[in-house]
């Protein structure tokens, strides 16, 4: 019995499998006979019909021939035994050898394939030649319309083709050939070599029927508008030049004759039907002569400028120089009581240096005006430059100049300031002999020292002849930084020694309950009387705020409450 239920098992779990593997291969079996279907329901005879309504005759007959033999072929020969062959797959399939349903079900598939293959052919071939007749029809139609355009183009208007005519109309000649051979292999059922010679007519066409229209514009431009262009740059030119300018750098008369016998080269090319390079290089000389005309523009314009600003820029640089000989010698005066740098003290006389340049370049210039031999750009852009410098060197001395001004501005302010720092000196010593404090600590007396050491340099500098005010200006700054530290320092210390005396007599009702107060305070109070006031200070406010956090912040206030009542 226990053998018995395994082999049954293994028995169910075969013929599953076996079930499985059919119905498989029934889905391929039905897969292939769709295909089949697919293959039997291409629409052959409907395209084929429509070929008849073309010529049958030529190319046409022959692939209709082929076509209809591929299709008997495939419907009477391969399709019977395509049926067979799935005939004998299902009966494969039932009796389940699936090997041999197998190896039918791939010859199945190569079979199909081909058929597939050759109606797909078949029905490409139908669409190519239904296509190319309709094709042809529609497109030989335009062709020949834009040749009789041209042609009516080409007689109507034949003076403007000038010598290129005869070649345009033997080329439109040499289209009616292949119009002929069109008619010739349409009528003849040969609808795909007649595609050829559409698409041929087409290529030759696009390179050929624009020319049309473009050669008459071409040759305008190049045998008339140009010409006269260049025509009238040559008169504007000799009036120019007949008017004092001076117009050689610009070798225009070489590069118009250039142009012109170009303009030689590019009819030639035209009469040759070869119109690419004329279409580019017209544009380019017409913008060619457009940069002439500005350039002559530009001399007009530079003549104006000089003529209007010639005359301006001498007085100007008259007058600059006027001033600066001027400045030059108020220099010399002031730095009798005053001491420049070295490098100030050259201003003016560098600037009489170039300007004594420019009057040298001016004069050239100016030279060059009356000799008419130099172009009005180059003498505007000479003009310009002296002009700058000019304005550069009126600017620099007139700084130089404010600079000399100031220098008196500058010793007065310098005396005030001296003043005022010997008026805090005194206020500052004054401030602290007045405070009620044991004394003065040695580090006040030695700052306020060394304050008054630096008021005494910068008096002592303010004596000098010549006075050198930058010198000046570097001890004032340096007892004025001084000053303003010690007297900051005076007011802090006083204000320490204050705080320090409200501390402890704050804290003195502490010093019968709390010894370590007291001896705290002690200290403080040693400090103090050996001039200690920073020590003192630290030592009072440690004291108390150990006993009542925040004493310190409540007798500030306390003491400023005062100040402001007072």
């Amino acid at each position: 019995m226990r053998y018995i239920i395994p082999a049954v098992i293994v028995l169910l779990v075969i013929a599953i499998i076996a079930f499985i593997i059919r119905k498989k291969h029934h889905t391929e079996i039905a897969r292939l006979e769709h295909e089949k279907h697919q293959i039997q329901n291409k629409p052959i005879l409907e395209e084929m019909t429509k070929v008849k309504q073309l010529n049958m005759n030529g190319q046409t007959e022959e692939m209709f021939e082929r076509w209809r033999n591929t299709w008997t072929e495939v419907m009477d020969v391969h399709m019977p035994k395509i049926d067979v062959l799935l005939f004998d797959a299902e009966e494969y399939v039932d009796k389940f050898l699936f090997m041999k349903a197998t190896k039918i079900e791939k010859e199945l598939q190569i079979l199909i394939s081909s058929c597939d293959e050759k109606m797909s052919g078949i029905i490409k071939e139908l669409e190519e030649l239904i296509g190319s007749e309709e094709k042809n029809r529609i497109e030989i139609e335009q062709l020949k319309e834009q040749h009789r355009a041209a042609r009516k183009t080409l007689l109507a208007h034949q003076y403007s083709f000038g010598e290129a005519a005869p070649a345009l109309e033997a080329k439109l000649e040499s289209f009616l050939p292949l119009f002929e051979e069109f008619d010739h292999l349409t009528d003849t059922g040969n609808y795909l070599s007649a595609r050829e010679i559409v698409i041929n007519i087409q290529n030759e066409g696009q390179k050929f029927f624009h020319k049309i229209h473009e050669i008459p514009t071409l040759l305008s431009e190049i045998q008339h508008k140009i010409p006269a262009t260049i025509h009238e740059l040559r008169n504007g030119q000799k009036e120019m030049e007949a008017s004092s300018y001076y117009l050689q750098h610009l070798e225009m008369t070489k590069k118009l004759d250039g142009l012109e016998a170009e303009l030689g080269e590019l009819k030639a090319s035209i009469v040759e039907l070869e119109v690419s390079k004329p279409l580019t290089r017209v544009e380019e000389i017409k913008e060619e002569i457009e940069t002439f005309y500005d350039l002559l523009e530009k001399e007009v314009l530079a003549k104006k400028y000089v003529d209007n600003y010639k005359d301006q820029t001498a007085i100007r640089l008259k007058e600059v120089t006027s001033a600066t000989k001027a400045i030059n010698e108020e220099a010399t005066y002031v730095q009798q009581s005053y001491r420049l740098p070295e490098k100030e003290a050259e201003i003016p006389q560098s600037c009489l240096k170039e300007l004594e340049e420019l009057n040298k370049k001016f004069s050239l210039l100016a030279q060059r005006v009356e000799e008419e031999k130099s172009a009005y750009s180059s003498l505007q852009e000479e003009l310009n430059d002296i002009a700058e410098e000019i304005d550069r060197l009126y600017e620099e001395q007139d700084r130089f100049a404010n600079r000399l001004k100031n220098l008196r501005i500058d010793e007065n302010k310098a005396r005030e300031k001296l003043d005022d720092l010997k008026v805090l000196l005194h206020d500052t010593d004054r401030m602290i002999q007045k405070a009620n404090i044991p004394g003065i600590p040695e580090e006040m007396d030695v700052r306020l020292e060394e304050a008054e050491e630096h008021i005494y340099v910068a008096m002592q500098s303010l004596q000098e002849v010549p006075l050198n005010m930058t010198l000046v200006d570097g001890y004032l700054e340096k007892a004025e930084a001084c000053m303003e530290e010690v007297h900051q320092k005076a007011k802090e210390m006083l204000e320490n020694v204050e705080l320090t005396e409200k501390i402890i007599q704050y804290g003195n009702r502490y010093r019968a309950t709390h010894p370590n107060v007291h001896a705290r305070l002690l200290e403080a109070e040693e400090a103090f009387r050996q001039l200690r006031y920073a020590k003192a200070l630290e030592d009072a406010a440690t004291a108390v705020e150990e006993v009542e956090p925040g004493a310190l912040k409540k007798i500030e206030m306390m003491i400023k409450e005062a100040a402001w009542r007072t």
